[in-house]
This record gives structure tokens, C-alpha cells and sequence, in this order.
């Protein structure tokens, strides 16, 4: 596919404030040679938002690996640290944080995420979809809920599944980065608390994102959905319609006789 095509065409579709992102998981394999490491090329550590934040609004390409990585519960469900159970324990920092009333409460909400295993890659790469050459294992759209909507009809257009959420307020680069790939389907994620703070994601952004191979049928639905209605984005107002003014209005306009 030509991917810089498909991302000039939903950057310009769908009017994206950023860029469209495309991630690859990578086990002993070389990161694209122009790929920057964070504890390299920015001497620190830091989180995979921030890596996302920096791939839609900078134009970089970055190559995340553990020793790049300075968040724990993305160490624990990408796989990058060698952890026994992962599900326990990030209930257990969940727990610990108060997001989970005990351990066993935050054990069984990882039940609902959806994890890589441990040491199944060893970087993950993060970059605008128009300077990837390879298929995309995911690729993540940020917009606002109505972009999301012009999204979701584009995927029901072509499968004719609607689009699943899986929302907790934490981890959900978890649901965006990993969930896609994972079910082999379309995700909505409403960025939770880390995204916000961390990589500055907006309080009207969410994100949509889907397997790197469906990208052409995205396309297709963009192009098709809702076209004998004129549907878009930006929404059309509705204008067929007389409007009716105050009767100060109406007054003044029969004294002045142009009622």
C-alpha cells in the first residue's frame, strides 16, 4: 500500500489536527535506521504516550525498547519486563494507586485488557503512517467525537460490525496500541489519565485505531458511507429552514413596511 497516500487521505478527509500514527512490534529486529531511541537521542526515559504524542505531532519516528521505557504498567502489559503475572501484577499497582479497592479487585479488571505476553517483542515502534514501508501491526487516529462517529461509520460501512470500547481511565494505550492487532478489529479509546497528563493528549481527543491490513477498507467506507446523504466531515448543518425572529422583529418590519 502506499502510505503516504492513505495518510494524506485521512489527514484531509477527516481534517486531523495530528498525524495518523502506525506501530509495529518488533522481536530481534532491526528499528528503522531513522527511528529515535528516547534514552539516546533525548538522554531520559519515557512513556509510550509520550512516544505517540511525538510521532502525531512531531513527524518522529521512535523505537521503544525497555530500557527507553520509563512507565511500569507499559513495561508489564507490552511485555518488556520480565514479569511472572502480568494481570496480578498490575492489579497490584492498580491497587496500590487506589484505582482498584484490593489487589484481587484490580486483577480482575486486567482480565478485560488485553496484554502482550512477556518477552513476545523487545521494541515497539511509534510513527507517522505516511513514513511507514511496512504493514502496520496498528495504526491510531486522534480526533474528536465527531471524527470518531465519520470513523465508526467507515468501518461499519465495509464489515458491518459496529465499534467495540473498552474503557478503565488507565493503561488504554493497552486498548489503542495493542487491542487492534490483537482482535483483528476496529477500537474507540477515550485516552485515560497518564495520556493526559504525561503526553498532553486534549480533553476533547480520543482515538480511533484498527488493524495496519484493514486500512484499505477504511478507505472504501470513508469514500461510501453515507454519500446519498452527503455525509462528512466537518458535519453539515442542517439549513433548509425558515427561521422565526422575536416579534420586535415582526413589528418593526410592519412599521417600516418591508415585512
Amino acid at each position: 500500500m502506499d502510505y503516504q497516500s492513505i495518510a494524506d487521505f485521512l489527514s484531509n478527509n477527516l481534517r486531523l489536527r495530528t498525524l495518523p500514527v502506525a506501530v509495529r512490534f518488533l522481536k530481534g529486529a532491526e528499528a528503522p535506521e531513522k527511528a529515535r531511541r528516547p534514552s539516546k537521542v533525548m538522554g531520559k526515559k519515557i512513556t509510550l504516550c509520550q512516544a505517540v504524542t511525538l510521532a502525531r505531532s512531531y513527524g518522529w519516528t521512535m523505537a521503544i525498547a525497555r530500557e527507553d521505557l520509563q512507565c511500569v504498567p507499559a513495561l508489564i502489559a507490552f511485555g518488556l519486563a520480565p514479569v511472572a503475572d502480568q494481570r496480578k501484577a498490575l492489579g497490584r499497582l492498580l491497587a496500590k494507586m487506589s484505582y482498584a479497592k484490593d489487589d484481587l479487585a484490580g486483577a480482575c479488571e486486567t482480565n478485560s485488557l488485553q496484554l502482550l505476553p512477556s518477552g513476545a517483542y523487545d521494541t515497539v515502534v511509534i510513527g507517522p503512517l505516511a513514513k511507514t514501508v511496512t504493514c502496520p501491526d496498528c495504526v491510531a487516529l486522534y480526533g474528536n467525537p465527531a471524527q470518531m462517529a465519520r470513523l465508526s461509520q467507515a468501518w461499519t460501512y465495509s464489515c458491518g460490525s459496529r465499534v467495540p470500547s473498552n474503557v478503565g481511565g488507565k493503561v488504554e494505550c493497552t486498548e489503542y496500541l495493542i487491542a487492534p492487532g490483537k482482535t483483528q478489529g476496529a477500537r474507540i479509546t477515550i485516552p485515560g489519565i497518564g495520556d493526559r497528563i504525561f503526553s498532553m493528549t486534549q480533553d476533547d481527543e480520543m482515538v480511533f485505531s484498527l488493524p495496519g491490513d484493514k486500512l484499505e477498507m477504511l478507505i472504501k467506507g470513508l469514500e461510501e458511507a453515507g454519500r446519498r446523504v452527503g455525509a462528512r466531515y466537518p458535519i453539515t448543518f442542517y439549513q433548509n429552514f425558515q427561521p422565526d425572529f422575536p416579534s420586535s422583529h415582526r413589528e418593526l418590519a410592519k412599521e417600516e413596511g418591508i415585512d
